[in-house]
């Protein structure tokens, strides 16, 4: 009886912040929140580190 033949999973890029550039473990998007909608604005989506994220966060509430 043949053998199953077995396949790695392909090798995915590393996730990069579209902000500082850097590899990061995790990016995070926001795109909806209270007077902020960017699902339904055209725009390329952008990806944020933590560090990135958080500072974005800041000047989005204005406490930056």
């Amino acid at each position: 009886m043949p053998q199953p033949k077995t396949q790695e999973a392909p090798e995915t890029a590393p996730l990069r912040c579209d902000f500082c550039g850097q590899v990061a473990t995790r990016v995070r998007r926001v795109a909806l929140d209270r007077g902020y909608d960017r699902l339904q604005t055209p725009h390329r989506p952008q990806y944020a580190c933590e560090r990135c994220s958080e500072d974005k966060e800041r000047r989005r509430l204005g406490l930056a």
